[in-house]
């Protein structure tokens, strides 16, 4: 796997966070590592296809997924991932994906996203396991983002 492949949604990662949630994260080291089920997390999975083909998948832990909500509604405190705040989050996977996408087109390869998919630790889904390319964004008040690429 090469770096390149995920530094535009780290890139729109950066950008949207800013704009939505009013902190500029941080980046952690990049790594490759095996994406298995973890308790009490959230997942943002967005498909790809086209010229790379495969699955980006957002991680946050539930207590970071309510904060980032919160910080995206200006202040309003979650207590519960309900169906609001999946809404939410599952928009800023779209909207950093969709930011990511753009760059990728301008870089002359064309990728199409799918719907996000919001995806909690109950999900059977989470028990396939597989090698991703990730990064982590750290968040001053709210917590980790990972940033995960998985190609075909």
């Amino acid at each position: 796997m090469k770096a390149e492949y995920i530094n535009p949604f780290l890139e729109s990662a950066l950008i949207v966070i800013e704009q939505v949630a009013n902190v500029r994260p941080t980046t952690g080291k990049l790594s490759v590592k095996e994406v298995i089920f973890i308790e009490r997390y959230v997942w943002i999975h967005i498909g790809m296809t086209g010229q790379m083909q495969g699955d980006i998948r957002f991680g946050l832990e539930e207590s970071t997924a309510l904060r980032m909500v919160s910080a995206m509604m200006g202040g309003f405190v979650l207590t519960e991932m309900d169906e609001m705040g999946q809404s939410a989050i599952s928009e800023l996977g779209n909207m950093i994906s969709g930011n990511a996408s753009t760059i990728l087109y301008n870089q002359g390869i064309r990728v199409d996203i799918t719907p996000p998919k919001v995806i909690r630790d109950t999900d059977p889904q989470l028990t396939d396991a597989a090698k991703a390319l990730t990064v982590p964004l750290l968040m001053d008040g709210i917590g980790e983002l990972d940033i995960q690429v998985l190609l075909a």
